[in-house]
């Protein structure tokens, strides 16, 4: 079964700290992200993370916005597939 976009970011923020040797506590202080939100993408309880996170957790890892989502299963994660039900305005 293919990863929805909520997993993929939890993985994607799972990697980089195991990479890194840096706990959720240790990112939530280094990025601003509070503990409580950084446990809620990681416990499947937020499935769509907001740009805003994203981005502080990203220049947490020391990256640029377009560096922390340049990876393989994001690129080829499809929103038209994943029966995303929102519409532009």
């Amino acid at each position: 079964m293919k990863d929805d976009y909520s997993q993929i970011i939890k993985k994607r923020i799972n990697y980089l700290c195991d990479q890194r040797g840096i706990s959720l506590y240790q990112l939530s202080m280094m990025s601003g992200v509070s503990h409580s939100t950084l446990a809620h993408i990681i416990n499947n309880r937020t499935s769509n993370p907001g740009l805003k996170t994203i981005h502080k957790l990203a220049h947490a890892f020391s990256m640029t916005l377009p560096e922390f989502l340049d990876f393989d299963e994001l690129a080829n994660y499809s929103f038209d597939e994943a029966g995303d039900d929102t519409t532009e305005s």
